[in-house]
């Protein structure tokens, strides 16, 4: 019976030391085992420093253009149920804002309803 922790992609219990780092048997998958020990929580926070969480509603606090399109995002659009993301660049933020359609948001640009 091994101590070793189990690997964090598959949750497989078959993982064994190469080096300084563990890999697991069933999907190759490599971590250091002292970044387990202290993995972090990203915590995603609006422009006033509230944290966000998935479902939240905001408000966009700065106009903005919108690539593709010759219509702008206006200051205090309502922007209903985000999900937050590790999307591209800093764009933490994606969402279904009305008459825009789909679109990945930064959080620095808005504020919790």
């Amino acid at each position: 019976m091994s101590n070793l922790p189990h690997c964090p992609e598959c949750k497989s219990e078959y993982s064994y030391e190469m080096g300084a780092l563990l890999v697991c048997s069933e999907c190759a998958h490599e971590w250091n085992p002292l970044d387990t020990d202290t993995e972090a929580i990203r915590v995603i926070k609006d422009s006033a420093g509230n944290v966000l969480k998935d479902g939240d509603d905001v408000t966009i606090i700065k106009d903005l253009k919108v690539k593709g399109s010759s219509n702008t995002l206006k200051v205090g659009t309502k922007v209903r149920g985000i999900r937050l993301i590790d999307g591209p660049g800093d764009h933490d933020i994606e969402a279904k804002v009305d008459g825009f359609g789909p679109m990945n948001l930064k959080s620095s640009i808005v504020k919790r309803a």
